[in-house]
């Protein structure tokens, strides 16, 4: 499960500053949120403008019909079979650039997840449009040995060098969600912002 991510834009990261200035720049006065990033707030995703990866706005969480809130997550194992993520996990695959993922320990611990020795963690995304909005969710998968004693599910993460294909390549994106992910670091977060 992924509920709340973080996108800090530090001087020294600056990855993810390019990533937030291509944005400000096509759309001046945005709403796009960083620090501490919840579900139906505006952020950036990384997606296909044909054969260039290019940065986007867009709302994380797509509508649930008929009912109150949004859907965050889609489970990788099933998101072919869902007909509100099949045609996206096919056509419409996004990289959510993130500086780690919060999630909470039984006792209520927070932690936030990264990479090893990684400034940027990117998610597995889809989009989809809905009555003019651009919004996204984040797969996830069943959670691997650096998380399960927190939580059981996690994002579906791709290394900064697999990004590319996995926005632009089917074959690539279609194997890459069963696959094993990479090990994660944690630390306890002790600020609650």
């Amino acid at each position: 499960m992924c509920g709340r991510y973080s996108l800090f834009t530090d001087e020294e990261n600056q990855e993810i500053l390019r990533i937030v200035n291509a944005i400000n720049a096509r759309f001046p006065g945005n709403t796009m949120k960083t620090g501490e990033v919840f579900p139906t707030n505006a952020a950036p995703i990384l997606s296909s403008d044909g054969n260039e990866i290019i940065p986007r706005l867009s709302i994380w969480g797509f509508p649930r019909f008929g009912a109150k809130g949004v859907i965050i997550n889609a489970r990788s194992e099933t998101a072919d079979e869902r007909p509100m993520f099949k045609k996206s996990l096919h056509s419409r695959r996004c990289a959510v650039p993130t500086t780690g993922f919060y999630e909470w320990s039984k006792d209520k611990t927070k932690y936030r997840f990264n990479l090893p020795h990684e400034k940027v963690l990117y998610l597995a995304g889809l989009y989809n449009e809905f009555e003019g909005e651009n919004k996204f969710v984040i797969l996830t998968t069943e959670a691997n040995r650096s998380m399960t004693d927190v939580h059981s599910r996690m994002p579906v993460i791709l290394p900064r060098f697999m990004v590319e294909d996995w926005v632009l390549s089917d074959d690539f994106a279609l194997s890459y969600v069963h696959g094993n992910m990479p090990a994660l670091e944690r630390e306890a977060v002790t600020n609650l912002s």
